[in-house]
């Protein structure tokens, strides 16, 4: 079951007795238990029947005597035990859980990880619960889950400004999803999210950033390069280096794929650019000024240049050093 379909039940006011949600991905946990804690009873029904625990402090007793009381004034009573991964003898639930009342709603959070299904606590959930696992949103996915997200607001990102916030901000969606809530407030009657928007509201700079160093690296432009490194520089948490070698590693690591590919067109490797016509072109772009045998030259300069970074083999160079090497060396490979 995904986090979506659980809140759209839940506004329809269909409940299971136990939610068991677990998982990597702290965003979708955090939704859930937001709306369980704030919109499946009104202020009035929530101040005689809800209950929240914490996993740190709770007694595994204190939530099954919780569970079992009768609603007052309502037709249910919520029940909430967040961060249950940090519950110690969380496992003593699973009696309660294997018959629970009818008229408790038992919303148990699990981050980080996933509870062994081989467990007897496991199988029971599996019998008797209803279970979210909210999984990570990868590289590949990430772009997509953005444009999605900024068009169930109501709103339209240009492709400049999406690949400014997801380069800048990774995959912490978490993150993600409040500097858009911040960029939307901002925006007045405009539906379009700008690279502007993204300088002046998130604060990345639309001249000096990953995807612009990326770009003056992929074409061969190293005057760019070396100012947007000196930029970085001056600003570290604009750039800092583990981030940018991710970033170009994830991207040559693209074109080397292209390159292995028996049909090189752009209509075919559209979808490994997320059907963007400007990262498409950019992409064939790219391989017409590196042969494959520069991809992979690129691809252990950036793997050796990591070592670097994390102290192997440098003899004390610093970060802007180090990246500045690289981007002359990536620059000249053929």
């Amino acid at each position: 079951m995904s986090a979506d379909k659980i809140l759209n039940e839940w506004k329809k006011e269909t409940f299971k007795p136990v939610y068991w949600i677990e998982g990597e991905e702290e965003y979708y946990i955090d939704e859930v238990m937001k709306y369980a804690e704030h919109s499946i009873l009104s202020p009035a029904e929530a101040e005689f029947n809800q209950t929240v625990f914490y996993g740190k402090d709770a007694e595994w007793v204190d939530v099954i005597n919780a569970c079992k009381r009768y609603p007052m004034f309502a037709s249910k009573q919520v029940v909430l035990l967040k961060e249950g991964q940090q519950m110690k003898d969380i496992d003593l639930l699973e009696p309660y859980i294997l018959k629970p009342l009818a008229s408790t709603v038992l919303v148990i959070s699990y981050k980080g990880k996933t509870l062994d299904g081989r467990t007897k606590l496991g199988k029971t959930l599996k019998e008797k619960a209803e279970i979210f696992t909210s999984k990570r949103v990868y590289e590949n996915k990430l772009i997509p889950w953005v444009s999605d997200f900024v068009s169930s607001k109501g709103y339209s990102i240009s492709s400049r400004a999406l690949m400014l916030l997801t380069d800048h901000l990774g995959n912490d969606l978490s993150r993600i999803a409040n500097e858009i809530e911040k960029l939307t407030m901002n925006l007045g009657k405009r539906k379009e999210i700008s690279e502007d928007d993204i300088e002046n509201y998130v604060g990345i700079s639309k001249d000096y950033n990953i995807f612009e160093l990326q770009n003056a690296i992929c074409s061969k432009d190293m005057v760019k390069a070396i100012t947007i490194i000196q930029y970085f520089e001056g600003n570290p948490k604009a750039g800092p280096i583990q981030q940018l070698l991710v970033v170009l590693y994830n991207y040559f690591s693209k074109i080397m794929m292209v390159f292995e590919m028996s049909d090189k067109s752009e209509r075919a490797i559209a979808p490994m650019f997320y059907n963007n016509s400007v990262l498409t072109k950019k992409a064939l772009d790219t391989m017409l000024k590196y042969s494959e045998t520069g991809i992979e030259a690129a691809l252990m300069l950036i793997h050796e240049y990591n070592l670097k970074s994390l102290g192997i083999r440098n003899p004390g160079s610093s970060n802007s050093s180090l990246m500045k090497e690289l981007a002359y060396k990536l620059i000249s490979a053929r």
